[in-house]
């Protein structure tokens, strides 16, 4: 059984980092490519963030150079290193893998950036 767990997310203000952690478990880790979307109110759910298996990155445009993600593969774990924090930076954020056709998601950790 799949599962990601997200963490990290909080109350940050403007300028501030935050890192966020997904933690995958029923899968073999480092033979997948790991991503971070994020979903603002009342918007739709958006890439944020890729790492591939032999650690290709890409991000979406209003992440570069701020945003880095990365994976411990002996820990199983994807994260997502954020600084210079906007406002609109604030959504909630998921991890998430694709294996067999199917795309499996985290159950999201909020990231509010507010001063």
């Amino acid at each position: 059984q799949v599962q990601l767990v997200e963490s990290g997310g909080g109350l940050v203000q403007p300028g501030g980092p935050l890192r966020l952690s997904c933690a995958a478990s029923g899968i073999v880790f480092c033979a997948y490519a790991m991503g971070w979307y994020r979903q603002a109110p009342g918007k739709q759910r958006e890439l944020g963030a890729r790492i591939t298996i032999s650690g290709r990155l890409n991000y979406a445009d209003s992440e570069k150079g701020r945003f880095t993600i990365s994976r411990g593969n002996a820990k199983n774990t994807v994260y997502l290193q954020m600084n210079s924090l906007k406002p609109e930076d604030t959504a909630v954020y998921y991890c998430t893998v694709a294996l067999g056709g199917e795309d499996y998601w985290g159950q999201g950790t909020q990231v509010t950036v507010s001063s």
